[in-house]
């Protein structure tokens, strides 16, 4: 196997040296090998893709739909992505010209950033966060100033927004926005939202609103921020979370045309387009009846393994902001245990064999707190429940 030669080392691209791999990711593949493992690590919904939704991807590929189609996405699914949007949110997009298809929110995400930020363009990110936005910010020339929402119960208020713009001004460029939240599953009320929009309106800040579980919002339906400020806001969606698509690959991004030219232009360069069957199975789960329907099936059950998660880790001395949406805890490791909170998850995954992701992987804010995802069964969870009452128990005898 050839090495590199050493001096190419030294004139590649230096903004990859200021951003590391995926910390969830290195630690998911660190407890994996650890025999018997239970894992409540990856946002990966347990369900199976819907059966009409597989056939609709099986019958593409059995008409040979295998040729190049628009860059943007066959018009076929921007179309159902539009009436999406509308009937479910309020949100009115032209499919030809306001909506590209990416190949997942993670290219969505990589496509908007890239193609708002100049070098030095400061980008503010709510924190606890995804952590994808910082290295995307990073490798496109940005700076991300996280606002740590821990105090507020992780939500973003208008005072605090007020003070980041007060104190930086035009340097800013975006502001990125997650809800419900990976990975606390914090909502935002219409007024809440509202009141963002209304001092976002007063700036030229564009709005990155990742809203890919929507679909997953618990109590009051979900407000996309699109409604209050549509001429400067990107709305990121998709398939893998609502419809158990993961591996489909589907997101889209929308927005005002001009904006949504300029992401087009980076997707063009980064994918060409995304798969023409996996397109089709993604138009059928948002444009038919029993599709619309899948993803409010999946959110109940959702609902209900949120609820015994709650109330057990509550139980023990978990102090959890009540998710609201999307499918995690973010849990308070309780006092009189170790407050590393990569410490506690090694040493739960190698004692009890139950992995959680550390809370400080998320950013500041996140400091002594866990996730856990229920994108599990109900059996799974409830063994989850026993070996973590097990490891609580056994520390605190010691």
């Amino acid at each position: 196997m050839p090495d590199t030669k050493p001096a190419i080392l030294d004139h590649l691209n230096q903004r990859l040296n200021l951003v590391k791999p995926s910390a969830i990711r290195a630690f998911d593949n660190e407890v994996s090998p650890i025999p018997g493992i239970l894992k409540l690590t990856l946002g990966e919904p347990d369900f199976d893709v819907p059966e009409h939704a597989k056939q609709a991807a099986v019958a593409a590929i059995e008409a040979n739909d295998s040729h190049y189609s628009a860059s943007n996405g066959k018009i076929e699914l921007r179309r159902a992505i539009a009436g999406f949007l509308a009937d479910r949110y309020g949100l009115h997009y032209q499919p030809e010209s306001e909506i590209v298809v990416t190949t997942g929110a993670t290219e969505a995400i990589y496509d908007s950033l890239t193609a708002l930020l100049n070098p030095g363009d400061k980008v503010l990110i709510p924190t606890p966060a995804f952590p994808l936005y910082t290295p995307v910010t990073v490798m496109a020339g940005g700076e991300p100033i996280y606002l740590n929402t821990e105090e507020n119960g992780f939500v973003l208020r208008p005072e605090q927004l007020q003070a980041a713009i007060d104190q930086y001004g035009d340097e800013i460029k975006a502001i990125v926005l997650n809800y419900p939240s990976n990975p606390t599953g914090v909502v935002y009320s219409e007024d809440e939202i509202k009141a963002l929009a209304d001092i976002l309106k007063q700036t030229d800040i564009v709005v990155i609103s990742d809203e890919i579980y929507a679909e997953l919002s618990y109590g009051d339906a979900h407000t996309s921020i699109a409604k209050f400020l549509p001429d400067q806001t990107l709305v990121l969606n998709g398939v893998s979370k609502s419809h158990a698509m993961t591996g489909y690959r589907i997101g889209f991004v929308a927005g005002p045309a001009e904006l949504i030219k300029r992401v087009g232009m980076v997707h063009q360069f980064a994918t060409t387009t995304a798969s023409n069957p996996a397109m089709v199975a993604a138009t059928e789960a948002l444009s038919t009846v029993q599709g619309k329907q899948d993803s409010l099936d999946m959110r109940e059950a959702y609902r209900e393994r949120r609820d015994y998660l709650y109330k057990e880790l509550s139980d023990l001395g978990f102090e959890i902001p009540k998710p609201d949406g999307a499918f995690y805890i973010f849990a308070k490791i309780p006092a009189d245990l170790d407050q590393d909170d990569l410490a506690f998850s090694r040493d739960l995954a190698k004692q009890n064999k139950l992995a959680f992701v550390p809370g400080s992987f998320f950013g500041p804010g996140g400091e002594s707190y866990v996730r856990l995802s229920y994108a599990a069964s109900m059996d799974n969870l409830k063994e989850a429940v026993k070996r973590l009452t097990a490891y609580v128990e056994d520390q605190r005898a010691k």
